[in-house]
């Protein structure tokens, strides 16, 4: 049975100790454990310099030394193990210009929010607040330590990080912080995209399994609207807070509304893809919206493809992995498709089907049903087709090959073009079942004057 990762971060806070160090557990480790939530990290703060970590353990990481921050590799895991230190002189919103070694107290004062800057002794079994973050925790409230004001200006990726904590762990983020994060959300813009996307993925991410805050990421989107961070982040999401559908088909309301509900029902374990595609799939309805003056309709001609194309900039200016933008593309772009399914044929099903994106497709349509009219029929429809897909490999490659062609003597070119995707399409109709019927028919047509 393996080590619990616990056990073994407490091993490297005794190490420590023993050698006449103060060493402590601190920040959202210890915030999880006080939540009865297991961590999945263990950060370590020490009164040791960065040289008696280095002398101290036999293997260790540089990753930060000049800031006193050392990884200290044990039993296939990581330890962030960080000197006791203040900090100082923000210029640029994002890091300190210097920072001096100092004790416990001073090191938790230097933090963002007070459920954060809580230090515990895993071998004493003794906790530590100098913040108060442990009635804030009991009030289940984001405090930031000392003025807010000053506490943003430091680093203003704490603004989107208050709505982070606020929404993951269900707390309430306290008046005076949220006031002084509504006043400060436009210094957001001068944070790299990078940390950005990060920490818009941990907002967004699916419900985790027993965590019993309910729809975190619905939750973050309505705080990130509220503070003002929405607009600056994301203005294409902002837009959609005005704007209005056909009542016929969302009853819910505007497109935000939609975007909130669909985000409310996503399940535990989905694809971390998913909340990108639901926030993405609507994004081109705010300019595509026309009214028909006869009926009052209102219409969105083609929002899937220009959307497709909304998403890739929107993703790429996150600085998301390709491969990633082109699987969340695909999804805005199709995601019209399956209302249709049921009347498609054979063929167009089984294409629809087949997509390598299709898993994460059908997701999106099962939370834009859920997140509107709330009707499963397609959905189900869809998950029938797939499986009795599933019990028919043969169809999954084609038939025949250019290749194979070429070894019945024709050329590349058009021609052949043309007949492999015949040959699949009659594969994907049931037409034409083995290679021996595909050749047989190839021949016809070859013979055919």
């Amino acid at each position: 049975m393996p080590v619990p990762l616990s056990e073994i971060a407490a091993g490297v806070v005794r190490e420590l100790q023993c050698a006449e160090f103060k060493a402590f557990w601190v920040g959202g480790c210890v915030r999880d454990m006080l939540l009865g939530r297991e961590p999945d990290d263990y950060d370590i703060v020490t009164s040791a310099l960065p040289a008696q970590i280095e002398s101290l353990f036999e293997r260790t990481i540089p990753v930060g030394r000049q800031f006193g921050v050392i990884i200290v590799p044990r039993e296939g895991h990581q330890f962030q193990v960080a000197t006791f230190r203040a900090e100082g002189d923000y210029q640029d919103g994002r890091r300190p210009g210097h920072v001096t070694f100092g004790d416990a107290p001073a090191d938790a004062l230097r933090r963002d929010f007070t459920v954060n800057g809580l230090f515990y002794d895993p071998i004493a079994g003794q906790l530590h607040d100098w913040v108060g973050g442990e009635s804030d925790l009991r009030a289940r409230v984001v405090r930031t330590i000392g003025s807010a004001q000053e506490r943003f200006a430091e680093d203003h990726l704490r603004l989107l990080r208050a709505v982070r904590f606020a929404a993951r762990l269900g707390f309430e983020i306290e008046a005076d912080t949220f006031t002084a994060l509504r006043a400060n959300a436009s210094k957001i813009a001068a944070i790299s995209a990078e940390r950005i996307r990060d920490e818009l993925i941990k907002l967004f991410a699916p419900p985790e399994p027993g965590n019993p805050v309910a729809a975190p990421a619905a939750r973050g989107l309505e705080l990130l609207r509220e503070s003002g961070l929405l607009e600056i982040i994301l203005p294409e999401l902002a837009a959609t807070v005005t704007c209005e559908q056909s009542p016929d088909y969302h009853p819910e309301g505007t497109v935000f509304n939609h975007l909130v509900l669909m985000l409310k029902k996503m399940p535990e374990g989905a694809d971390p893809l998913l909340p990108w595609a639901a926030l993405m799939h609507d994004v081109a309805k705010p300019v595509t919206a026309s009214r028909d003056e006869r009926t009052g309709a209102i219409h969105f001609y083609e929002h899937e493809k220009i959307g497709a194309d909304m998403a890739a900039a929107i993703l790429t200016r996150l600085r998301f992995p390709r491969k990633q933008i082109e699987a969340v593309m695909a999804a805005v772009r199709h995601h019209m498709q399956f209302k249709d399914a049921p009347q498609m044929r054979k063929s167009t099903l089984r294409r629809l089907l087949l997509r390598p994106t299709f898993p994460l497709e059908l997701q999106l349509h099962r939370l834009d049903c859920l997140g509107s009219h709330g009707r499963l029929d397609v959905h189900d429809f869809l998950v029938e087709q797939a499986r009795e897909l599933d019990q028919q490999p043969a169809i999954r490659p084609p038939l025949l090959t250019g290749d194979d062609l070429k070894a019945m003597g024709m050329k590349s070119g058009p021609e052949m073009g043309r007949l492999l995707a015949e040959i699949r399409e009659k594969q994907l109709q049931d037409e034409l079942k083995t290679p021996t019927e595909a050749r047989a028919w190839v021949r016809a047509q070859i013979e055919k004057p």
